[in-house]
């Protein structure tokens, strides 16, 4: 099991691993294609279901499984250990890395990603990932799940066949509690409401809408083609959705990243869903402002030096003009 460790200088938690390492293509070239050798049997695909350890959900009928959720091999997280901070010095602060770590087969189509599922199978996508989260939030000592689906090598895609990722960890990361000190910022009405509302009657970064969700290019936005996925219905909690937005959400999705791909090719990607904490305990104790949302971020630039010295992106496609192409496609279609 691998260690967390406190970075003084920005407040955030990294985790030490080396088991990771042990992963096929952890190492590979960044030129190179994701899971290279095709001699070897793809884990995630039906038939090669001894390569994995035991299903913890199936989705699907007539015995066949559509979505399959399993134990990550390679766990970042991992055992029921309580969160304990330990202090070795005035910069050395460590901590126990327990948590959940599985993997969320998308699909039994190797092919198949996420801006291919058909409505249907969204929805399955979107119901396990809801139930898993629900079963998190159940679980003692967790405070919070994070739901990501990389797509691509420079995304950080590891095996072909598609698959989403969910991770529970016993403490709240920094990226949220930045998010939650935004919310908590921004007084008299929920940010993400607001920004539903002024896009809307605006228009101009917009790029789908239906009576349950709106995606838009937001007008923040850090990289190029970035999009933000909300759902209409006000909901602190993802697992506390009603199915029929978990749908709406995960076929939005889909439908735009089938658009970014026609527009752009077959770029890399990484989605990131964010819901509040699960415990009510510590300096989180109310949630009411803050919306769950998604993040879609098209690997299309390099972070380099100036990005990383100081944390600020620079983006070269303004959000309005890439809403516009996004809608001219649709226009076109």
């Amino acid at each position: 099991m691998g260690e967390l460790r406190l970075d003084p200088l920005t407040g955030r938690w990294v985790l030490i691993d080396p088991l990771r390492s042990e992963r096929p293509y952890t190492f590979t070239p960044r030129n190179a294609v994701v899971q290279a050798d095709r001699s070897r049997p793809c884990p995630f695909c039906p038939g090669h279901e001894s390569n994995t350890p035991p299903a913890l959900e199936t989705y699907g009928d007539d015995g066949q499984w559509a979505v399959r959720v399993i134990p990550n091999l390679y766990p970042a997280f991992e055992g029921d250990d309580p969160f304990l901070v330990e202090h070795r010095g005035p910069i050395f602060t460590r901590a126990t890395s327990g948590g959940i770590h599985e993997v969320l087969v998308l699909s039994p189509d190797h092919d198949a990603g996420w801006d291919a599922l058909a409505p249907r199978q969204a929805a399955l996508v979107m119901a396990a990932a809801r139930d898993r989260l629900e079963e998190h939030g159940s679980t003692p000592g967790l405070r919070y799940s994070q739901l990501i689906y990389n797509s691509g090598r420079e995304a950080g895609a590891s095996v072909d066949h598609p698959h989403a990722q969910l991770m529970a960890v016993p403490f709240v990361p920094k990226e949220l509690a930045d998010e939650l000190g935004g919310f908590a910022r921004f007084e008299g009405r929920c940010l993400l409401c607001t920004t539903l509302e002024i896009e809307e009657s605006s228009g101009r970064q917009v790029v789908f809408a239906d009576d349950r969700i709106v995606v838009v290019c937001p007008y923040w936005s850090g990289t190029p083609f970035e999009m933000l996925a909300i759902p209409r219905a006000h909901s602190p909690h993802l697992h506390r959705t009603t199915p029929q937005d978990m749908a709406a959400t995960g076929q939005g999705i889909a439908t735009m990243l089938a658009r970014l791909k026609s527009r752009l090719g077959d770029v890399a990607y990484n989605i990131v869903f964010h819901s509040a904490p699960y415990s009510s305990s510590g300096p989180y104790t109310s949630f009411g402002p803050y919306h769950w949302h998604a993040h879609i971020l098209p690997k299309l630039t390099t972070v380099a030096g100036f990005e990383l010295g100081t944390g600020m992106l620079i983006n070269v496609t303004a959000p309005e003009e890439a809403a516009q192409q996004l809608r001219l496609k649709v226009a076109a279609a």
